[in-house]
């Protein structure tokens, strides 16, 4: 009468690698599609205690955008760990900078669990500034984020 519900074994965890090109697409909307598929909330098969999320490449990082004026407004903030050791970037500074692929590991972070399994899963996350990627040998399918949503690009 009723379904009968599943738990996933770790022997069982079918992890594939997904390709992203963030290449004009909105910040946000990007991390959350990110997280989801990370966490394996997109399967089935999804159990919250394993980590059966799939593997997550994005490339041209360095190419993503934000709505209004947050490039020039959103302030990243972090502590040294000293008294009134308070510092703050803004966005476009770090998108300027030497590791512009930050703001999608921190987008994409911010937005999964805190905790071992949270760790585990953000592991499976490879963000690259440029078009290539060291990935080639698993054979990542392309996922087209700007094709899910008129909302997920933002033409500048």
């Amino acid at each position: 009468m009723f379904g009968k519900t599943t738990s996933t074994k770790t022997a069982e965890v079918q992890k594939n690698w997904v390709l992203i090109d963030a290449n004009g697409l909105v910040v946000g909307r990007l991390a959350t599609i990110i997280a989801m598929r990370l966490r394996g909330k997109h399967k089935p098969s999804y159990t919250p205690h394993m980590d059966d999320g799939d593997n997550i490449i994005v490339i041209n990082a360095d190419k993503v955008v934000f709505t209004g004026r947050k490039r020039d407004q959103k302030i990243y903030y972090h502590h040294t760990g000293f008294i009134g050791g308070i510092k703050e970037r803004s966005a476009k500074f770090i998108l300027e900078g030497r590791f512009p692929e930050r703001i999608v590991e921190k987008a994409v972070e911010r937005m999964l669990p805190r905790g071992p399994l949270g760790r585990k899963q953000l592991g499976n996350l490879r963000v690259y500034k440029g078009g290539e990627h060291p990935h080639v040998a698993q054979n990542p399918v392309t996922l087209d984020v700007a094709s899910l949503n008129s909302k997920n690009v933002r033409s500048a």
